[in-house]
């Protein structure tokens, strides 16, 4: 649990939330065992909580050419380079449950263009790292890559989304300095 001493964003107390957000975090918990930090940080703040799940859950549960694993690799290669400890190890677990897989999320959160990935995946990366570090880089010559290696225009949007979301949500748990749940550290790591 997230120490309180001397924090001045104290998790919310469960008991005095809205209902509809007590209702998805204990959902959270029942699915996974454990109230993720971020969670109960962001509940201070209700109509936040509310636009900030329902944009993730919007670019990130949705049914596309991007495959869940993929969005997740995007999520923790960007939170990467934003030096999120957060997130590289939340959704690092997510990923690699999503993607079957106990190694990909070090991987590509290390060096992905080290990683043992598809080359359609490397210029996903390349391209979600742009969006995340230089932005007012691209050009025409970014989505030419991407359709080269099977990107429509709403997956490169996705791509975009995913990372300029994750972006906002980085420096949030930097700025807060919201430790990641020990929980996570360990989950997808055998199969």
């Amino acid at each position: 649990m997230i120490e309180t001493k001397a924090n001045p964003y104290p998790p919310a107390n469960i008991n005095e939330l809205p209902d509809d957000i007590a209702e998805i975090i204990l959902d959270v918990q029942e699915k996974s065992g454990f109230i993720p930090n971020v969670f109960l940080v962001l509940a201070r703040r209700p109509d936040e909580f509310r636009a900030f799940f329902a944009y993730h859950n919007a670019l990130m549960e949705k049914d596309g050419n991007l495959s869940k694993a993929e969005r997740e690799m995007i999520v923790v290669t960007t939170s990467n380079f934003n030096q999120c400890q957060y997130c590289v190890v939340a959704h690092g677990a997510i990923l690699r449950i999503r993607a079957k897989d106990a190694y990909i999320a070090d991987q590509v959160a290390v060096n992905y263009r080290k990683a043992n990935i598809t080359k359609r995946q490397r210029a996903m990366l390349d391209y979600a790292v742009k969006v995340s570090q230089n932005a007012y880089e691209i050009d025409a010559t970014d989505s030419e890559i991407l359709h080269h290696h099977g990107f429509d225009d709403e997956d490169i949007w996705d791509i975009a989304a995913i990372s300029a979301f994750f972006g906002m949500s980085n420096r949030i748990a930097n700025a807060l300095s919201i430790p990641a749940n020990k929980e996570f550290y360990n989950m997808g790591r055998e199969f």
